[in-house]
């Protein structure tokens, strides 16, 4: 079993820093702004050989103004009671605090191994200040800097020290198809990861912005295992006050570059707005798979579903072969949909086409309808080929790409979704020209491609 250990303390003394440090990436958002973490961010790491899972933080503030502070002390209440041992991080530059003196109530009660670690401490001459801090009672007390990376090793060796070792039988290794909830600030993202969890995993208010870090949590549906990634709501640019604003976009079009697929969350009150048109673009510019979810969907009157579904097509081409789930987060109204979705739309991601399966393809839409001439030129389609899956890629070998018009290209991607569909997944189509002494020779060693020649001509 692979333990746990919490990074706990009050606000602002440097958690997310040292989560951080610990995972050698900037997985949590750090400023010098108090509250910036709210919701419980996990991630694995080792030390020399041996696993763990680290578990980042908000602030605990008995009687602090932060906003959600009543949420973020829950959440580190949660993750102290799952940890199976506890960094307490203070402030070594400002000493001892009320707060601390609060924190390690806390951890006292909760009889888990903990390792006070006095951050801040850049230089050896500044330890002197390290033995204040044993009046909270804490024997293992470490002076760090997360800053400088200093002392790091000794500070998880000390924790981990103190954590049995569990030998268990090693997991099956199983696909995991990692999902980001996308959309923009308040449509539903955070209360839909809890819903779907079961759990408080993530803080939920109806003030647009609260979840900041891209969150991630694992979950097994029915043997199948899958990495769920909350998302801060992208907002416009000029929305993008503070420099968290910022970063929070950052980590939300990074977590789209980790997905597999992305479930873009739709406020079916607003239908889809600028802002879902561009998340929508990127979801197919990066060749994610994408499901449509229209939440809210029980407080609608008098909208067809049809009408709702035309408005996403309109206003974004690439969606209109995407499933669309009319649901209710907060009344798990047809949340059971969305897991078979997903499997649907991953197993179009890795699907492959035989050559001969596309050449019987662009014959039946060349013999439906011709290419038109250009300048007395027609154009000829000798063979298409799949060069390459997640996502698919399809390149069609021409005589001249520039006699392919916009409208037949339109037709033949029209028709090649009619026939096989690649539900929520975008694909690409790429012309290339070719010599004509190539394709003489490769149309006589095929039937099929010399057919689709004669046909074109």
């Amino acid at each position: 079993m692979i333990p746990k250990i919490a990074i706990v303390g009050r606000p602002n003394v440097g958690k997310s820093a040292l989560f951080n440090r610990i995972c050698q990436k900037r997985l949590s958002i750090v400023d010098e702004q108090e509250g910036i973490t709210r919701d419980r961010l996990y991630a694995k790491s080792d030390l020399f050989g041996r696993p763990f899972e680290i578990i980042d933080t908000g602030g605990i503030d008995a009687a602090g103004t932060v906003p959600f502070n009543e949420e973020i002390k829950v959440q580190a209440l949660y993750a102290i009671q799952e940890a199976d041992g506890i960094i307490f991080v203070v402030d070594g530059q400002m000493g001892p605090h009320l707060l601390d003196g609060e924190v390690a109530k806390i951890l006292r009660k909760s009889k888990k191994p903990v390792v006070v670690a006095v951050n801040k401490i850049d230089q050896l001459s500044e330890n002197l200040g390290v033995h204040e801090f044993q009046a909270f009672g804490l024997p293992n007390i470490l002076p760090i800097s997360a800053l400088q990376g200093n002392q790091i090793a000794e500070l998880l060796e000390a924790v981990l020290n103190q954590i049995p070792v569990v030998e268990s039988e090693p997991e099956p290794v199983s696909e995991c198809i990692r999902v980001a909830i996308v959309g923009r600030p308040n449509v539903g993202k955070s209360t839909l990861l809890n819903e779907l969890l079961e759990e408080d995993r993530s803080i939920v208010s109806p003030i647009a912005g609260t979840t900041r870090d891209a969150i991630d949590a694992s979950i097994v549906v029915n043997g199948k295992q899958y990495l769920l990634i909350d998302t801060a709501g992208i907002r416009r640019k000029k929305a993008e006050k503070e420099v968290v604003d910022k970063f929070a976009a950052i980590r939300t079009d990074e977590a789209i570059v980790r997905a597999d697929v992305c479930l873009l969350v739709l406020d079916s009150f607003e239908g889809i707005t600028t802002q879902e048109k561009r998340i929508a673009s990127e979801i197919e510019e990066l060749g994610k798979s994408c499901i449509i979810l229209f939440n809210k969907w029980d407080l609608v009157k008098n909208l067809p579903m049809e009408h709702a579904r035309r408005g996403v097509a309109e206003a974004v081409p690439f969606l209109t072969h995407c499933p669309t789930i009319f649901m209710s987060a907060i009344n798990r109204r047809n949340l059971e949909k969305i897991f078979p979705a997903v499997n649907e739309v991953y197993a179009e991601r890795y699907r492959r086409i035989t050559t001969g399966q596309l050449n019987k393809f662009i014959e039946g839409c060349l013999h439906k309808y011709h290419p038109p001439l250009m300048l007395g030129k027609r154009l000829r389609i000798y063979y298409m080929t799949q060069v390459s899956s997640v996502p698919p890629k399809f390149v069609v070998f021409v005589n001249n790409p520039t006699l392919m018009t916009e409208t037949y290209k339109k037709y033949l991607i029209n028709q090649f979704r009619k026939t096989y569909s690649f539900s929520g997944c975008p694909i690409t189509f790429e012309l290339r020209g070719k010599e004509r002494k190539k394709v003489a020779a490769e149309a006589a060693a095929s039937p099929t491609n010399l057919l689709i020649d004669q046909v074109s001509r």
